[in-house]
């Protein structure tokens, strides 16, 4: 039981950094902080949906993706950790990665972007589901999936009272959690690429 626990830990605090709420809310804000509430809970709610149901299908299919393509999962741990390592050392820095970019957004459904892609399923997170659903069988799916659910509805609330928040920590409070989230992204990133490449080496040698 001790182990689901570290792995519900594990895999939420992941989640978390790499889309890091908070941050997003201020990306919310910044989109639609103009619309009415009613507006802002629409959009936020078809963002969420959307972005679930990506990395639900991610976290399901990822091993059907895996036969598909070839894929062994300690590539993707490899891939991934170097992802989630990238864009957690630019959230260290006090920037947001390139990965998880606002640049191109569609004016006319910022829901799907780029709220849902690429700044809440992007591909870092989607690397993080697939690796923790991949390696776990049908618990690491249950336990990834239902994680992300969590997360997604903190998310759906932070959007909501995204006014409230931002007025409470202030430009240098979202500061410093942008640089706390980066740095627990980039320890996870190395500990995912560590994973990786031991477990290559061990069936090299």
């Amino acid at each position: 039981m001790s182990d689901l626990y570290t792995q519900v830990i594990t895999v939420f605090m992941s989640f978390f950094a790499i889309m890091n709420p908070i941050a997003n809310t201020a990306a919310f804000s910044g989109l639609v902080g103009d619309r009415s509430k009613s507006e802002q809970r629409k959009v936020a709610s078809k963002a969420i949906l959307i972005t679930f149901f990506i990395i639900l299908a991610f976290s399901v299919l990822g091993k059907a993706i895996f036969h598909l393509f070839g894929i062994t999962i300690d590539a993707l741990r490899i891939t991934g950790g170097i992802l989630v390592f990238v864009v957690g050392y630019h959230m260290l820095n006090g920037h947001g990665s390139k990965l998880h970019s606002a640049e191109g957004d569609d004016e006319d459904d910022l829901a799907v972007s780029p709220l849902a892609v690429p700044l809440l399923a992007g591909p870092g997170t989607i690397a993080t589901a697939m690796n923790y659903s991949a390696a776990g069988g049908f618990m690491g799916i249950l336990t990834t999936v239902s994680v992300f659910a969590v997360l997604c509805l903190i998310t759906f609330i932070c959007f909501i009272y995204s006014s409230t928040i931002l007025s409470l920590i202030g430009k240098s409070g979202l500061s410093i959690v942008t640089r706390l989230m980066g740095l627990i992204l980039a320890v996870i990133g190395v500990q995912m690429l560590i994973v990786g490449l031991m477990a290559l080496v061990n069936k090299v040698s």
